[in-house]
């Protein structure tokens, strides 16, 4: 239930921000509107203001939503009111309405973002898990348990890392981008810092897809080496061991974090005898209560997609340690404004890597997706929320700003033919790009529903 209601609240304020910035500038420009609505179909619910022409309503099918203006290309125009069409305004003034609508949804992201940048979120420290093996991160000589200081791309000045999070957003773009990126680590106890270099130039943005971080070789933040809650009748009960055991070493190897504990209990059943149930016996060495002990445990073997996996039917690793990330007035502002323009472009980018082949087609996502990162999202706080609605309203405004005939984008570039040639596009080129523009745009929404179906399914 929270995730629908979430997903309805995202698509609510989403979709009124849209068309509420061409309501604006439309009434801006002296343009009579019609009609306000938010959704499609049946109206749910209708109203008029006070000494306004203009009707709101709600409508059923909460996918969308339309601003109805006065025009003579829609019905006939009494020429008392001719002047308030809106296709009798000048070129600027129909472009400005147009563009209206996903400037509005950009806005709103920064707005998002600066609130959040003011009442602080809690996130994760810079502080590295154990690195992948084999992975970029591991060939870069990280180890597991640096503190991530400082980070830039080569070329660019040094900048503090705040958290986590911040270094995850680093860490995407120059994996898309296709840029180095520099990190000073800081030791543990004081020790003195170093620098390293991960090669993110040698990664292949067309294999982007959700398993980003682990393919770069860091997945996640440090967590201690625990045990959580241990399931009744598991070989974690039988074993003995017990929630809040400090796992020290499985075998000869020595376990550093929680992410590298979930591996090595992982990979365990790469080495037992095929069809076997469960792995050889283990030697484990936990901290409980001050105390080392010695116990035997044989992970159970599962098969997840195909693939043997061990488990041991506890939850493995603690919570990461968190951070306060909070900002002033004018320097949150600032942040939040850098950070709409920085999604912005990388969208734009990601788009344009798509269409030419160089990035995955399973990045696109769909409805299925964004409620269920909605409802996620809703669940870990306002702020998470707040976070997620602004990165899904800076998709919907540069989606609206390509240059497809049925999107914003798309009117925009007919008024640039119109500036360009001082005449407006044909009737016959009109039908043609926009029955292409449908098509394309149907493409688009069947891949991204099959990759929220292969997601949510997988």
């Amino acid at each position: 239930m929270l995730t629908l209601v979430s997903f309805l609240v995202t698509l609510g304020i989403l979709i009124a921000v849209h068309e509420y910035g061409h309501y604006r500038v439309a009434v801006a420009c002296g343009i009579k509107v019609l009609k306000f609505s938010i959704g499609f179909g049946k109206p749910l619910y209708t109203w008029r203001l006070k000494n306004k022409t203009t009707e709101f309503s709600i409508g059923m099918l909460p996918l969308g939503g339309f601003v109805k203006m006065l025009d003579e290309r829609e019905a006939p125009v009494d020429p008392a009111e001719r002047h308030l069409a809106f296709n009798t305004q000048p070129l600027k003034s129909r472009a400005a309405v147009v563009a209206a609508g996903p400037l509005a949804n950009l806005l709103l992201a920064v707005l998002l973002y600066s609130i959040v940048n003011w009442t602080g979120l809690q996130e994760p420290k810079a502080i590295l898990a154990s690195p992948v093996a084999g992975s970029l991160a591991e060939k870069a000589g990280l180890r597991g348990h640096e503190t991530v200081l400082q980070a830039a791309f080569e070329g660019d000045k040094l900048k503090t890392v705040r958290s986590f999070e911040d270094l995850r957003w680093r860490l995407t773009q120059g994996a898309l981008e296709g840029l180095d990126l520099q990190l000073v680590l800081g030791g543990e106890a004081g020790a003195g810092t170093r620098t390293v270099l991960l090669e993110l130039s040698q990664f292949d943005a067309a294999t982007a897809d959700a398993q980003l971080f682990r393919k770069i070789g860091l997945p996640g933040p440090w967590t201690p080496p625990v045990i959580g809650e241990v399931m009744a009748g598991s070989v974690a009960e039988k074993s003995g061991l017990r929630a809040g055991d400090l796992v020290e070493r499985i075998g000869e190897r020595a376990i550093v974090d929680g992410q590298q504990l979930r591996e090595t209990i992982r990979a365990s059943a790469q080495g037992a005898a095929p069809g076997a149930a469960a792995t050889a016996p283990q030697l484990w060495r936990v901290v409980r209560s001050g105390q080392t002990l010695a116990l035997q445990v044989a992970p159970d073997i599962k098969l997840e997609d195909g693939v043997a996996v061990a488990r041991i039917g506890a939850y493995v690793g603690a919570p990461p340690e968190l951070i306060t990330v909070r900002y002033g007035l004018f320097d949150g502002l600032r942040q939040g404004a850098v950070r709409t323009w920085d999604v912005s472009l990388l969208t734009l980018k990601m788009m344009g890597k798509m269409v030419i082949g160089e990035s995955s087609l399973k990045n696109l996502s769909g409805p299925l997706t964004i409620a269920d990162y909605a409802g996620k999202s809703a669940t870990m706080g306002l702020s998470a929320y707040l976070v997620f609605l602004a990165l899904v309203s800076v998709s919907l405004g540069v989606l609206n700003l390509l240059p497809l005939p049925v999107l914003d984008g798309g009117h925009l570039m007919y008024y640039l033919w119109e500036w360009v040639t001082g005449r407006g596009v044909s009737d016959v080129w009109m039908d043609r790009l926009q029955r292409g523009g449908v098509a394309i745009l149907l493409g688009m929404m069947c891949i991204a529903l099959f990759n929220d179906v292969t997601r949510l399914v997988g």
